[in-house]
């Protein structure tokens, strides 16, 4: 094969790379997001522990709000992991492309796959997310208790 026409093979399969990359941008930014918010429950949840040792009055309401940080800390992680799981479905994607344009091999059929079924990943990971946000703002508690 020519050397102007592999540089532009080459060309193309990074043209083909530009939209996963930007992709890959994006669920960067929702695992930061993601994390935060998981750190942030797990630091209430310490803070909530320290309380319930000082304070045994307050047992019952504790725990409740426990449980409630506990099951927000389990659909933040799940949103973790699907978004991450995502993000090597796109890494793969990318790799595929360059992949199938050096050995010359059609992958267009398990391209498409793995798209989707990055997408639909990501679309699970989403809605894990909004359930932990409707979850949080269902048991917010603003001002004194």
């Amino acid at each position: 094969m020519p050397e102007e026409t592999r540089l532009t093979a080459v060309a193309h399969v990074i043209q083909l790379a530009v939209a996963p990359v930007f992709l890959l941008s994006a669920i960067g930014a929702m695992l930061a997001v993601l994390t935060n918010r998981l750190g942030r429950v797990i630091d209430s949840a310490r803070a909530l522990e320290a309380r319930l040792s000082v304070n045994a009055s307050e047992e019952g309401a504790i725990h409740s709000r426990l449980a409630v940080l506990s099951r927000r800390a389990k659909l933040a992680s799940r949103s973790i992991a699907l978004c991450t799981i995502t993000a090597l479905l796109v890494c793969t994607v990318i790799v595929v492309l360059f992949v199938a344009a050096f050995f010359r091999f059609d992958a267009s059929l398990f391209v498409a796959l793995l798209f989707v079924a990055g997408m639909a990943t990501f679309f699970a990971g989403l809605l894990t997310f909004l359930r932990e946000i409707f979850l949080a703002t269902r048991h917010l508690r603003i001002g004194p208790n």
